[in-house]
């Protein structure tokens, strides 16, 4: 686990539905926040797919880095047909 995936003891704060996050309890896999779902989070797979449920505690903002990866793969499925 990598020194940016430690989670904290800070108070988790509920980002807003569409936020780019990263879940390092799945080999960091990037997904938008869909919604809160009592003690879980609601992710969706950036290119399709269906959601999954997440730990807010082993969930952390998506970097500028896996943004920019992640929107590029929604542009490429796009450009492919494979998403409206």
């Amino acid at each position: 686990m990598s020194a940016q995936n430690v989670p904290t003891n800070e108070p988790v704060r509920v980002p807003e539905p569409g936020t780019l996050m990263v879940d390092f309890s799945r080999d960091d896999r990037v997904g938008e926040f869909h919604r809160g779902a009592g003690a879980y989070w609601a992710l969706r797979p950036v290119c399709g797919g269906t959601e999954w449920d997440a730990s807010p505690k082993h969930v952390r903002p998506a970097n500028r880095t896996e943004r920019l990866s992640a929107e590029t793969a929604r542009a490429n499925a796009r450009s492919r047909g494979e998403l409206l």
